[in-house]
């Protein structure tokens, strides 16, 4: 079914407008209403990260938004997007992502036709998600873990999205999981012996200096890109895309929370462990007025949270296979994690990781994280 064509009363409209922007972010809400476990995102956060004002993802992509309306009810939604830095676009890789509908397989297959169409007039041959909406932002959809909630910027999915999609003729290009660590657990004894003793030569360990922040976020960006860029999928993130971020996340962000290490003065590797701020809004239902504020910034600052995620962590390349740099994720990971127990968390996630990044696997093994939720990427041939 085209956009904008209709089905039994089903209608496909294009996203175009602020109201009807409004209501697609406010989909999943709705869909998720009844899941314990569902955490509404706050509003906000939602219509910046969606708009090419707020998010300069847009500026090397295109992407589309769609509701599906039946009567005068919004029952799903999708989006599709090309990013002209993905080398994958040269393969003609586009990709899907912000699934969310009811379980209705009429609903499922209008949506996917649509974007599907969409993605073909503009020459893929190959649809891949859920990528929301980067490959450096949400990715995948959960099918395992559901009966926890989502930690920050993590999808939470209804249980019947798996088959539905399956049921429009995708299938499984890769899983990628998120692994749980006690904070109150040191890492194994092994590894802690080595990491507790002073580093070697050459080696420092420092915190985040806020005052240098634009600073900061331009050498993280520098080691992210180079350490991940031989990960499937790897997208390069702009320094304009690392500082939006930040500067999201400045209300929240602990310096003590963000390690750097160095090398012989050279920026090597870093970690960052951001307070799970799904903890603090789980009862807001995504709004910050007229008090949400308030209890934001006192569960965070004052009555403090007791779970946290590490979105971002890397070594570069170059030192990665070193005696020097094989120890650094854990010494960054130990740093962390002594910050974490002083401010009173009992447990982060480290999320995402690929099924087939095997150095990663191997450091979140040896560290004694295990896997407790799976999400999916699917693809078909358009």
């Amino acid at each position: 079914m085209p956009s904008g064509g209709t089905a039994a009363g089903l209608e496909i409209i294009p996203v175009r407008s602020k109201a009807e922007l409004e209501r697609f972010i406010r989909v999943p809400m709705r869909l998720g209403a009844d899941d314990p476990n569902y955490i509404a995102p706050l509003m906000f956060e939602r219509r910046e990260a969606l708009t090419a004002k707020g998010n300069p993802f847009f500026a090397h992509a295109d992407v589309q938004f769609w509701l599906a309306v039946r009567g005068k009810r919004d029952v799903g939604r999708i989006s599709a997007q090309i990013d002209r830095l993905n080398p994958q676009t040269a393969e003609g890789v586009g990709n899907f992502g912000m699934v969310a509908a009811e379980d209705d397989p009429e609903v499922f297959a209008a949506l996917f036709r649509t974007a599907e169409a969409w993605l073909r007039e503009r020459g893929c041959r190959t649809a891949l998600g859920p990528v929301n909406l980067s490959t450096n932002e949400e990715v995948g959809l959960l099918v395992a873990g559901g009966e926890n909630p989502p930690m920050f910027m993590m999808a939470h999915d209804a249980g019947h999205t798996p088959g539905r999609i399956e049921s429009a003729g995708y299938a499984k290009a890769k899983d990628i999981y998120a692994y749980v660590c006690s904070v109150a657990d040191d890492l194994p004894a092994p590894i802690l012996r080595r990491v507790r003793k002073p580093p070697a030569e050459g080696v420092v360990l420092r915190m985040l200096e806020m005052k240098r922040l634009d600073e900061e976020v331009r050498t993280l960006t520098g080691i992210l890109n180079d350490a991940w860029s031989g990960n499937w999928g790897f997208t390069p993130t702009t320094e304009a895309e690392t500082k939006a971020l930040a500067d999201t996340l400045k209300l929240v962000l602990d310096p003590r929370l963000t390690w750097f290490a160095e090398i012989d003065g050279e920026p090597a590797g870093f970690i960052v462990l951001l307070p799970n701020i799904n903890e603090a809004i789980r009862d807001l239902g995504g709004k910050l007025l007229p008090f949400g504020w308030a209890k934001l910034i006192w569960r965070l600052k004052i009555q403090g949270v007791k779970t946290g995620r590490v979105p971002l962590m890397g070594v570069k390349r170059k030192f990665a296979a070193t005696l020097r740099g094989q120890l650094l994720p854990f010494q960054l990971i130990d740093a962390t994690a002594q910050a974490a127990r002083k401010l009173g968390y009992e447990r982060y996630e480290l999320s995402w990781v690929l099924e087939d990044n095997v150095p990663m696997r191997r450091i979140c093994d040896a560290g004694g994280a295990k896997i407790y939720k799976t999400y999916r990427l699917y693809e078909k041939a358009l």
